[in-house]
């Protein structure tokens, strides 16, 4: 059994909070041109916090600063960016810049810009979410009566950081987001990702997307997409039949696929929510037997392999004794699937079971599965087959 530390994991701050944090330090500058060691703000979590700033300047008309974003114990790909804030009483407005209550918020290097319906922001804006851009202005409304003022936000290397994110995919090109609902990063939290999860389907809907397709990691959907460029998608979403292969269906946009990792429940409870109540989920053999055990999260740490309950379910489908025995004597799914050739009567056993699993998750959803082999190729999907005549 893994040892639990007894050490508790050390919260952090979101990119939301170090912008606020500092606007609110270049706006003092600004008004006392004095330099400014650090600031206090109050977090939409309801609490203070307090922010060391680097890189103070100013002048008559303009201060700047930056914070060294602290994730806390959180693997967060933001932790240790530098957020800069620029405060500017004499500007030329921005062309994407809005203003309210004479304060505009602009975005600079490495901050992306939404080019996708779905989002926090429309197309065309900079990615500042709706709550950082309300404490941005709350930060500097504290400090600074002068009107109009323009607060432009950085991350110098936001770009480069962007790249190991799902933002190109979300339709955020250019760099990074200023997110955060709270103002503090939970250590080692999933709503990160569950929040990804939703964001991508809103953008699916958005774009129009008639159904989307989950994968529990980058193999497996690369393995569909291939699959589906292909096959085209070949089936009706109404029905999940097979279309005869002569029509000229088009792959799924982009904007249908959607990482969802090992959050499974989460991730069909938002589409169902949205509509979506026949997905398509492709993952790897190992995942659909965790599926199929009934877990809501199939990550190793939050679920064990059930390799007794996928031998009851062989006997009961009266599979051969040889592969019974096979199956009681693996160590790991993976080991079963590689033994059998990712046999195609197992594989739709464990489907059905994964189908009758996640009814208690979500009612109702009616997802299909594709299973990836281990060289990245679809080795057998759950469609059901049009009966013609």
């Amino acid at each position: 059994m893994k040892k639990q530390s007894s050490t508790p994991l050390r919260a952090g701050y979101t990119t939301g909070a170090c912008a606020a944090a500092a606007s609110r330090g270049a706006a003092l500058m600004l008004r006392d041109q004095c330099i400014v060691a650090d600031v206090s703000i109050q977090l939409p979590a309801g609490v203070s916090a307090t922010f060391r700033l680097e890189g103070q300047s100013f002048s008559e008309t303009s201060a700047s600063c930056f914070i060294i974003k602290d994730a806390g114990d959180d693997p967060d790909i933001t932790n240790g960016a530098e957020v800069h804030a620029l405060v500017t009483s004499q500007f030329t407005l921005p062309s994407f810049g809005k203003e309210e209550n004479g304060v505009v918020i602009s975005g600079g290097t490495g901050i992306g810009k939404a080019t996708k319906p779905g989002l926090a922001v429309a197309p065309g804006e900079w990615a500042i979410n709706p709550v950082p851009r309300r404490m941005i202005r709350e930060a500097v409304d504290g400090v600074i009566s002068t009107r109009p003022l323009l607060v432009e936000i950085s991350i110098p290397d936001g770009e480069e950081r962007a790249q190991k994110t799902l933002n190109a995919r979300l339709g955020i090109l250019g760099g990074l987001s200023i997110l955060g609902t709270t103002g503090i990063v939970r250590p080692i939290s999933a709503k990160a990702w569950t929040d990804t999860i939703d964001t991508a389907l809103d953008v699916a809907r958005a774009c129009g997307c008639k159904n989307v397709v989950f994968s529990t990691g980058r193999t497996s959907e690369l393995a569909a997409q291939k699959w589906f460029e292909v096959q085209g998608s070949m089936f009706d979403v109404k029905t999940m039949n097979h279309e005869p292969q002569t029509t000229n269906h088009e792959p799924f946009p982009e904007e249908a696929y959607v990482m969802m990792g090992d959050h499974v429940a989460h991730a069909l409870r938002s589409a169902r929510q949205r509509g979506y109540m026949r997905p398509v989920i492709a993952c790897q053999f190992a995942k659909l037997v965790k599926i199929a055990c009934g877990y809501e999260n199939t990550h190793a740490a939050a679920s064990e392999m059930d390799l007794v309950r996928f031998r009851d379910w062989a006997a009961a489908a009266a599979f051969p004794s040889v592969l019974l025995d096979a199956i009681a004597a693996a160590n790991t799914a993976r080991e079963i699937a590689l033994l059998t050739g990712f046999d195609p009567a197992l594989m739709r056993l464990v489907a059905q079971q994964a189908f009758l699993a996640v009814q208690n998750h979500v009612s109702g959803i009616e997802p299909v599965f594709m299973v990836a082999d281990y060289s990245g190729r679809i080795v057998f999907h759950s469609f059901p087959l049009k009966i013609n005549g």
